[in-house]
């Protein structure tokens, strides 16, 4: 009768297949196979939003150069999920680690992209977009390193209020998140529309018959270096016509608005990398005598 199979068996081999989550099978089950079940990390929905994200970035750049509302809308709606995506992540259960770092490079990218735009659109201020880009990338990398480093590989926004005040409000208050990222963000777009509509600020654009006499700032949309869209009634010359049309006081009013909160998020972004150079600097120290240094003669 050993040979012989009853129908009980097949159901309590079934009870005996193990799901397991670390991706390796077990064989000496006594016969049993186990079945692997592991998650596509890379198909989850915040991460999905990721993706959408970076397209909808690559789309807004391709038009930044010549065309500012497809160009301001595409980005706006970029940055605008940034927030939808932790919506997902807190719905769904599905915060990861590659997700907070797929977001955080992500805001760094784009943001970068937008002053590189700006730094060539303003040229006698590029020093203080490259300046911004360097605070930027530097504080964030700077406390994302930190975090992994000396909190155990915990978030990098779950900061201890002991260990600064201003960072526990502005990464755990979520409103107050969203404030200061879209403010920044709208600071600078803001910016970007000037530079089409605002003759204060892109003396170019003021009518002049004298060619030689026109500024020719580089990355200035008025003045493209290519003569590909030469034609008088090409769709360069259209919508560039457009655009020289557009009305400055709406930017203007969104700029007045939006100056101190970004203000602001450069205060913290210097606060950031501050604190962040303290805590790597205290594990250095910590490090350094457990190996007995510095040693005494």
């Amino acid at each position: 009768m050993n040979g012989v199979r009853t129908r009980k068996q097949p159901a309590q081999a079934a009870n005996g297949v193990e799901r397991k989550l670390n991706g390796h099978a077990n064989p000496r089950d006594g016969g049993v196979v186990t079945i692997e079940a592991t998650e596509n990390i890379f198909l989850f929905w915040p991460n999905i939003i990721g993706y959408s994200r970076i397209v909808l970035a690559i789309a807004s750049l391709y038009y930044m150069p010549l065309h500012p509302r497809t160009c301001s809308g595409l980005y706006s709606i970029s940055c605008l999920l940034d927030a939808l995506d932790g919506v997902a992540a807190r719905r769904f259960n599905q915060s990861t680690r590659f997700g907070a770092v797929l977001d955080m490079v992500t805001d760094r990218c784009t943001t970068s992209c937008l002053l590189v735009f700006l730094s060539s659109a303003f040229p006698r201020w590029s020093i203080v977009f490259q300046g911004l880009i360097s605070l930027d990338f530097a504080s964030h990398y700077m406390h994302m390193y930190a975090t992994l480093a000396m909190g155990s590989g915990q978030s990098h926004k779950k900061i201890d209020q002991s260990r600064s005040r201003l960072l526990h409000l502005y990464y755990n208050n979520r409103t107050v998140l969203f404030i200061f990222c879209a403010l920044n963000e709208l600071f600078f777009i803001a910016l970007y529309l000037l530079s089409f509509s605002s003759p204060m600020l892109s003396p170019s654009l003021l009518p002049t018959n004298d060619k030689a006499a026109a500024s020719a700032q580089p990355g200035n949309p008025s003045h493209p270096s290519s003569m590909i869209f030469a034609t008088p009634g090409s769709a360069w010359a259209m919508e560039l016509a457009r655009a020289n049309k557009m009305n400055s006081f709406w930017p203007w009013v969104l700029v007045g608005v939006s100056s101190p909160v970004m203000l602001g998020k450069q205060i913290l972004n210097v606060v950031q990398l501050v604190k962040a150079s303290k805590w790597l600097a205290e594990g250095d120290i910590k490090a350094r005598r457990a190996e007995g240094l510095p040693k005494r003669k």
